[in-house]
């Protein structure tokens, strides 16, 4: 296994509503996690160096909420995040996080009218590839895109 994790899904909706739906904290907890888990936003600073703060609950209890960074965003094309920085590009740490990884989020237009929607998921070793594939990515990423692309077709009716 190499030390990337990718997922690719043509989206439903226009890239500018599947952007949107990334960038604004109303929409997240409607798409970010499979049910039942519930997502709230803390922080969502859209800008290089930026703080990407998001906690999820299961059951009521919380899974954690380490803040990420973003390094790169270029609206409508890409969005580019890490769990191994805080804000201000701070190193993190996160001594619960099982691997800290950095994640590339790419938007374009597809035929139709839809989102070609890409990730990749980028991780230090190929070991720490293999423990998120076993947590669950291809899976659990894939339903998530499947309810962004949901989500965001919703918004454009």
């Amino acid at each position: 296994m190499t030390h990337d994790l990718h997922l690719h899904r043509v989206l439903p909706a226009p890239r500018r509503l599947v952007w949107a739906c990334w960038t604004t904290p109303e929409h997240i907890p409607h798409w970010f996690a499979p049910a039942p888990v519930v997502t709230k936003v803390h922080q969502l600073d859209l800008r290089p160096g930026g703080a990407f703060r998001i906690e999820m609950f299961m059951d009521g209890k919380s899974l954690g909420s380490e803040p990420g960074c973003f390094l790169e965003v270029v609206p409508e094309e890409r969005l580019t995040w890490t769990s191994a920085l805080g804000p201000d590009f701070r190193p993190a740490d996160a001594p619960s996080a099982p691997f800290l990884f950095t994640a590339t989020l790419a938007f374009a237009d597809a035929p139709g009218g839809g989102t070609d929607y890409r990730v990749v998921a980028r991780h230090k070793s190929a070991a720490d590839a293999e423990a998120h594939e076993a947590m669950g990515f291809s899976q659990g990423w894939g339903t998530v895109a499947d309810q962004l692309g949901a989500y965001a077709a919703g918004l454009g009716r």
